[in-house]
């Protein structure tokens, strides 16, 4: 088996992540240390956005998940939150053709509603231009809580329930888990979180339970293509094991 320092293994299919979530944090604080307005520093996220992607699709990794933003977020000064919901839709407007040129998919997870009925409209309409690309699925994690997620596919749940679609007694996680937001793509396999911070805030809460997490100290307007392989490198040194040993692991790589 090869090593890290070898290349080629961290470029074979076995060792790349296919599906990759991440938190962009650090957007603000990249702006205030170059004595710009918070914003500059989330303009400036959105351009790593565009390199994560394009650097995603020529890897072939399959899926792209990024918390943009949270449900918790609201809280922020009201100047701020309005000049994000101004930017979002801006960047609809400005990279949804482009994203579907290049065959990906797109589509937004989180209870959009508290956005506008403006920004509904262009999510939607982006979902729908582009729901049948298969090159890379990008999800946008947009006013998005994991517990709110668990606590929409509790209610789907109840309503298949009440209707005879679904048995109390028979639920198992294999049962929720097509009720969440993302039940129709595999769970991310690497985890980013940008920024410093080491907690998952409320991202995904089902959905990385077997995921490898990585932290990073770098602002998300400064993690470029080579920290973004340098976390593709820390998830191809580890061995996961999902319950079994590692010798079992090792056999089954040999075999």
């Amino acid at each position: 088996m090869k090593t890290i320092e070898e290349g080629p293994l961290l470029l074979s299919g076995t060792t790349l992540p296919q599906h990759v979530a991440v938190i962009m944090d650090g957007n603000g604080r990249w702006a205030k240390a170059r004595g710009q307005a918070r914003i500059q520093g989330h303009r400036k996220g959105v351009e790593m956005v565009r390199e994560l992607v394009a650097a995603c699709g020529e890897k072939g990794i399959g899926a792209v998940t990024l918390f943009a933003f949270s449900s918790e977020n609201w809280r922020r000064p009201k100047l701020e939150v309005r000049l994000l919901r101004q930017l979002f839709l801006l960047a609809l407007e400005r990279e949804i053709h482009k994203l579907h040129d290049n065959g990906i998919q797109f589509r937004v997870i989180g209870d959009v509603a508290a956005f506008g009925a403006d920004i509904v409209k262009r999510v939607r309409d982006a979902e729908d231009l582009t729901q049948h690309n298969t090159r890379l699925r990008l999800t946008i994690a947009a006013n998005y809580g994991g517990r709110w997620d668990v606590a929409q596919a509790c209610t789907q749940m109840m309503r298949d329930i009440n209707e005879g679609r679904l048995v109390a007694e028979e639920i198992t996680p294999e049962t929720l888990s097509p009720y969440l937001s993302m039940g129709d793509i595999p769970e991310p396999d690497l985890f980013i979180r940008t920024g410093g911070e080491q907690r998952i805030s409320n991202f995904l809460l089902w959905q990385l339970a077997y995921t490898e997490l990585y932290f990073t100290p770098v602002l998300w307007p400064d993690f470029d293509r080579t920290q973004f392989e340098l976390a593709l490198q820390s998830f191809a040194s580890r061995q996961r094991r999902f319950g079994r040993t590692g010798d079992q692991v090792e056999a089954a790589w040999r075999a």
